[in-house]
């Protein structure tokens, strides 16, 4: 009974009464929230907008580096026991820490968006459906369907146990909030509505915010485009070719939505506190590694340690019992580093324009020149000028008579290294294309297939069993091998 209690309170807390107020150390070292006895209880959105968005970029960078980097092969945590990810052999406890903490940060974004509406803040009620659209959208792409439409109804309605929407239909939400959050946006002076104070990725900046809720949309019409039920690619066509000024997108690196940490509290990065040898235990995986050393790309200076004087990485998936012998790791400078608060970046961006122009959805600029702009933005992002022979090598020139298959694997190389460290984007990107093309050896279970999805926390068959199981008995069993909606043909 009392285990029972437990988990049921973790279930409210995280579909539910989900706000600041339930965790004392959400708003710690943020200004304290105060309010006007005499006029509203209601917290002002600028109290609530920081701290959300911290506390969301860092449970994406904790799990980045916990599950993406080792489903991706971008690290190697070596062993032969039970629950190694990159053995993709994940443990059911994997799927609690996200669920968790993302519905407990969304309760706070939509509290953001009704305290604005009445207290007439478009700017903030913009901000709060953009950020709902990105965190709902990782949450489906995750898990697949999900308490979407009775979820964060606790508080209010008493609803403690809801419904799971259908991944198709979550979808066009996200889209309805995005367009929304354009609306809104429109007629919004670029500064102003927006405290610099409570805004930690755009200084407060509403443009910025528009041009990143219209990125964040083409993300989105992406993942889906291939599935004709939504018929997202038109989506895509109409906000780069027959609608962009209506719809600003990102256009350099300085629109690229990212939490820079300060190191100053309370912007400091999760790693910031890891200990130099708990960031060293994963290894580099020689894919990571061989790509980057392929390309001379700068970037490795950034990212990767010397052993002996060269970078190296060892294989995952190698054969159980037969550990390699450890090579290079990620540096412990990215402990503190600012760009691992990366929400989407310009260069992203250019690379979902490059499929898109290659699917021939948009016609604005040709795919090679969205390609090539991907690629500069990626590596200028990291502090380093292209080198000179970068866009005419072997493993990265651009030819017309490429098949789209070897055109999708050149964006698709250049996107995993754009999303690295960037919540778990890479791997949703995987599981949509297949792309890039990872080794699978002998040490890699699963049958050697990519898990597909997380489960659901097992805690929700007990308090929201009924359901839970019309979500299984609709989308397929409860495991890391049922394909979510946009997965399936």
């Amino acid at each position: 009974m009392k285990r029972n209690f437990i988990f049921k309170t973790i279930y409210v807390l995280g579909i539910g009464l989900a706000t600041c107020s339930f965790l004392s150390s959400c708003n710690k070292d943020f200004k304290e929230i105060n309010t006007n006895p005499n006029t509203s209880p209601k917290v002002q959105p600028e109290n609530l907008l920081a701290p959300a968005i911290t506390k969301v970029v860092g449970y994406n960078m904790n799990r980045s580096q916990r599950l993406t980097n080792e489903l991706m092969q971008v690290t190697v945590n070596m062993g032969d026991g039970e629950g190694r990810i990159f053995r993709y052999d994940l443990r059911v406890s994997e799927a609690d820490y996200l669920w968790n903490n993302w519905y407990l940060q969304l309760r706070n974004f939509r509290d953001i968006y009704e305290f604005a509406k009445e207290l007439n803040q478009p700017a903030y009620m913009a901000v709060a459906q953009i950020c709902e659209a990105w965190i709902f959208s990782m949450l489906t792409d995750t898990y697949g369907d999900i308490p979407f439409t009775e979820a964060l109804q606790g508080k209010d309605l008493n609803q403690f146990m809801p419904a799971f929407d259908k991944q198709q239909d979550i979808y066009p939400q996200l889209f309805a909030k995005l367009e929304e959050a354009n609306e809104l946006l429109k007629g919004v002076s670029a500064t102003g509505p927006i405290s610099k104070t409570s805004d930690p990725i755009f200084e407060g900046n509403t443009t910025k915010w528009r041009k990143f809720g219209n990125s964040l949309y083409l993300r989105l019409a992406l993942r889906l485009a291939h599935k004709p039920e939504l018929n997202t690619s038109a989506i895509i066509t109409k906000i780069v070719d027959t609608s962009s000024s209506d719809y600003p997108i990102m256009t350099s690196n300085d629109d690229s939505a990212i939490l820079r940490w300060t190191g100053s509290a309370p912007y400091v990065s999760p790693f910031a506190t890891w200990r130099p040898a708990d960031w060293y235990t994963p290894k580099l995986a020689s894919f990571f590694v061989d790509n980057l050393n392929e390309r001379s790309d700068p970037r490795i200076e950034k990212w990767a340690t010397l052993v002996d004087g060269d970078y190296a990485g060892i294989p995952s998936g190698y054969p159980i019992g037969q550990p390699p012998v450890a090579k290079s790791t990620l540096l412990t400078s990215l402990l503190s580093e600012p760009l691992l608060g990366n929400i989407m970046n310009y260069g992203e961006l250019q690379l979902i324009l490059a499929e898109a122009a290659v699917k021939g959805w948009v016609h604005s600029k040709p795919a090679r020149e969205y390609y090539e702009n991907g690629i500069t933005a990626g590596i200028q992002l990291w502090g380093f000028e292209v080198p000179s022979f970068y866009m005419t090598g072997e493993h990265v020139v651009w030819e017309e008579t490429y098949t789209e298959s070897r055109k999708m694997e050149l964006i698709h190389i250049q996107k995993y290294y754009a999303l690295f460290f960037t919540d778990l984007q890479s791997w949703f990107e995987y599981r949509r294309t297949g792309f890039p093309t990872l080794p699978i050896r002998s040490g890699h279970l699963n049958g050697g297939k990519m898990p597909a999805r997380l489960n659901y926390p097992v805690y929700i068959q007990s308090t929201n069993r009924e359901n839970y199981r019309a979500a299984v008995a609709e989308q397929g069993p409860d495991n890391i091998n049922t394909l979510v909606w946009w997965q399936r043909p």
